[in-house]
């Protein structure tokens, strides 16, 4: 069985700052591109930030380029994203989802159609 099990949202004030785990089970992420998306009620979820198989990161949204930083570890098959300067318009539930790639290929993708595994998600809500 597969999962995909967020961490670490909260409510942080204005310029805090808080990592998100992504844990998987059941799969091996160095097969997997990993992606993280965000939502809010009423909108469409947006992809923020992904990273391929080969570790290299693809930055999606403008609102978290330099603030952002997205991670892996392969040991312990998780995927970490790290926010900085959090903004109240950071407030979304966050989750991460894996799309298998095929060996040796860094690609992503920010279509959340495209993921097969999702996370239960994690709130993060910014607010003093």
């Amino acid at each position: 069985q597969v999962q995909l099990v967020e961490s670490g949202g909260g409510l942080v004030q204005p310029g805090g700052s808080l990592r998100l785990s992504c844990a998987a089970s059941g799969i091996n992420l160095d097969y997997y591109a990993v992606g993280w998306f965000r939502q809010v009620p009423g909108k469409e979820r947006e992809a923020v930030v992904c990273i391929g198989s080969l570790d290299d990161a693809v930055m999606y949204s403008d609102v978290a380029r330099g603030r952002f930083n997205i991670s892996k570890d392969t040991v312990d098959n998780t995927v970490y994203l790290q926010l900085v300067g959090l903004k109240p318009e950071d407030t979304a539930v966050y989750y991460c989802a894996a799309l298998q790639v095929p060996p040796g290929s860094n690609y992503c993708s920010r279509l959340s159609k495209h993921y097969k595994y999702w996370g239960q998600g994690t709130r993060i809500t910014v607010s003093s």
